[in-house]
């Protein structure tokens, strides 16, 4: 196999490893990891905690990166952090660098095969239900895949795309847009989600009007399943009644039971052990219709380790909440 390397991506390996590079040999690619982070997440603590670093240790390597350089790369004013002139200018050629880096590992990844590789996906919380065990047969099937999953809301999701921080993602609702190649992969109906007690528990065929006046729990503004249930109170011509915002599932179920008011939810969050303390409505327009999707930036160029976790996807994902389905 050939490994095809841009003039350009050449010209950045080869300023890295120069011998004649004075800048080259004294900064550390962990220094450029962790000026990266810091600079595309504007904070210390927030890049310490992605790099499972102390903020000590982030605070020491950003001063021996602006030692070496010569010029300060941030600035500091109260609690903001900013990039100065020369930092932003470094902030370009640190990405090209780790990202030439992270692309000459996946070509490697590919001579090898799948003995070897990495695989980094960022999925939205109520793909935490199956995407943990899908991961763990995917592992088994190829041990020797290093896996790194990120669980997180949509919002960040969108922001990680942005960043090109990840190989897939796994989101309920893709924004349209021509840079991003997404496809259908599950479906993920939206339940109304009541405690088992609820006055309206035994009803068939349940109105969206009578249970507009319900407190709704909801997830923040933005997350998939809140756009799909307010599109659907919308198009009824009602309004949506939210009581509650919580930030994740299982929040929202705990809320449920405790009588603080109904949800909507995907129904592959529910388990059997939560059907004793909750009950699925039958209202009139629910389930709602949704999906799951799968994809990445337009133009990235997949690993071979990318390509083939999407064929596993695609056979062992509806196998896999088939068996976890509730009956």
């Amino acid at each position: 196999m050939i490994i095809d390397i841009s003039d350009n991506e050449y010209r950045i390996l080869s300023m890295v490893y120069s011998e004649t590079g004075q800048l080259a040999r004294r900064i550390s690619l962990r220094q450029l990891q962790v000026f990266e982070a810091v600079a595309r997440l504007l904070s210390y603590t927030r890049a310490a905690e992605e790099l499972y670093l102390s903020q000590p240790t982030v605070s020491m390597q950003m001063k021996k990166l602006e030692s070496d350089i010569g010029l300060p790369l941030t600035e500091q004013i109260g609690k903001k952090i900013s990039l100065t002139e020369a930092g932003t200018a470094f902030y370009q050629v640190s990405r090209d660098i780790l990202g030439t880096l992270a692309r000459f590992e996946m070509l490697i990844d590919d001579q090898k095969g799948l003995r070897t590789g990495q695989l980094r996906i960022a999925v939205v919380t109520t793909a935490n239900y199956f995407a943990p065990r899908l991961l763990g047969k995917f592992c088994q099937a190829y041990p020797g895949v290093k896996v790194s999953l990120e669980v997180t809301n949509r919002e960040h999701i969108l922001d990680r795309m942005i960043h090109n921080m990840d190989d897939l993602y796994l989101i309920g609702k893709p924004p349209e847009s021509s840079e991003l190649d997404f496809q259908p992969y599950l479906e993920n109906p939206m339940v109304v989600v009541a405690p088992a007690d609820h006055k309206l528990a035994n009803r068939k065929a349940i109105p969206l009007s009578e249970i507009a006046d319900e407190n709704f729990i909801m997830r923040e503004r933005g997350s998939g399943t809140r756009i799909a249930v307010e599109q659907r109170f919308a198009d009824a011509g009602l309004e949506l009644k939210v009581g509650m915002e919580l930030g994740n599932n299982e929040s929202i179920k705990q809320g449920i039971t405790g009588g603080l008011g109904i949800a909507v939810l995907s129904q592959h969050t529910l388990t059997s052990g939560d059907m004793n303390e909750l009950t699925v409505l039958d209202v009139q327009g629910f389930p709602i219709s949704w999906q799951w999707y799968v994809g990445h930036p337009r133009g990235k160029r997949l690993s071979i380790t990318a390509r083939t976790f999407i064929d596993f996807m695609y056979q062992e994902g509806p196998l896999l909440l088939a068996e976890n389905a509730l009956d």
